[in-house]
């Protein structure tokens, strides 16, 4: 009967850091860049000091870029919309960190509330717009980065209110 451990046989793993994933410097998956970006979210003193509103267009900060992907702060006054795009080659994150945003799709609209994430990837066709009466602000993960934004036809008229919830969640 063998009477070796594990232990015996293979040695204690933390002795042996070699055998360990090495903690990665920055996000490579789906799940990471979420995180990424709730780890963002719940900072408000990393977002909060590079918000601006202007009345004239959306306004945009880059907060944060690494290997193939940019981190983007947005603020939107109430009627300010994105336009119905897609983000080229380009997956993404949007996190709502303030205020109410409206999501539009071909499936119908959805109301984006603050903590809300919604994950695109390359050639989803969306459109985002503050409908209501109080500034709102995302965050907005591309990766890899942003390098192009194709306009699409409007859906104007075409969405069901977006206080119907016509996405599944």
């Amino acid at each position: 009967m063998n009477m070796d451990s594990d232990l015996q046989i293979a040695g204690d793993l933390m002795e042996v850091p070699h055998l360990l994933q090495p903690e990665r410097e920055h996000p490579v998956t789906v799940a990471e860049f979420a995180g990424l970006a709730r780890e963002i979210a719940a900072d408000r003193s990393r977002w909060a000091p590079h918000v601006e509103y202007d009345a004239t267009t959306r306004w945009y900060h880059r907060l944060r870029t690494g290997p193939g992907y940019e981190v983007w702060l947005l603020s939107w006054v109430p009627g300010q919309g994105s336009g119905r795009h897609d983000h080229g080659r380009s997956s993404g994150v949007l996190t709502v960190l303030q205020g109410e945003l409206t999501e539009r799709t071909d499936r119908g609209a959805r109301t984006l509330r603050p903590g809300t994430q919604r994950i695109f990837a390359p050639g989803y066709v969306h459109e985002v717009v503050n409908d209501s009466l109080e500034p709102a602000v995302s965050l907005h993960v591309y990766f890899p980065g942003l390098t192009e934004m194709p306009m699409h036809e409007s859906y104007q008229g075409q969405c069901a209110p977006a206080g119907r919830e016509a996405l599944s969640a």
